[in-house]
């Protein structure tokens, strides 16, 4: 049986998950965001920091990329105007691509999951069952595995690309269970990183 057709056996009886690997994904997310900028865009603070940041080539394209004309940029800059809700959304989101790509380039994001070769518990909990009739439940514990090598799942994950991240997360639990799909599908992950 596929994990996709073992995956249908479970959402059958109401197990709610989602595909580890976008599980994986939002906790890369994560620790970009926590690992950046702490004052929060609404603040003085916040926003010159982010700014700041983005003044360079790849940061004034970035915020081009996201609807920020150059003229609206300076007059941000100097102070002569403040940028809308709206337009705090184009520079956050700004700032996390060009964060993430300056992470992932300079190898800081993989460096840090690799810990000097000792790399980063993760725990993984499986598919939520709590929706699933008892007669249908499966003991599936929560797990807890060390990565080592983070290369392929950071590039993979900083250039969006689903399937090579799908499949570094198959390796991933490759070896975890004979419940394999429980793990494919899970209800989160918690990198401790």
């Amino acid at each position: 049986m596929s994990a996709r057709d073992e995956w249908g056996w479970y959402a059958k009886h109401g197990a709610r998950g989602i595909p580890g690997s976008r599980a994986l994904s939002a906790e890369l997310e994560r620790i970009v965001r926590e690992t950046g900028i702490k004052s929060p865009i609404t603040t003085p603070r916040g926003l010159g920091a982010r700014l700041h940041y983005l003044d360079t080539d790849a940061g004034r394209q970035a915020l081009r990329n996201a609807g920020v004309r150059p003229g609206t940029l300076r007059r941000w800059q100097r102070g002569k105007a403040k940028p809308s809700k709206g337009s705090r959304e184009k520079i956050e989101r700004a700032y996390r691509e060009i964060r993430t790509h300056n992470m992932v380039r300079s190898g800081a994001l993989t460096k840090r999951l690799q810990h000097e070769g000792r790399g980063t518990r993760v725990e993984i909990y499986p598919v939520n069952q709590s929706q699933v009739p008892a007669q249908h439940q499966r003991d599936v514990p929560q797990r807890s595995i060390r990565i080592r090598d983070w290369a392929t799942i950071t590039h993979a994950w900083a250039a969006g690309d689903d399937v090579q991240l799908d499949q570094a997360w198959g390796d991933i639990i490759a070896d975890i269970a004979s419940d394999y799909v429980a793990y494919a599908y899970v209800s989160g992950i918690g990198i401790g990183a």
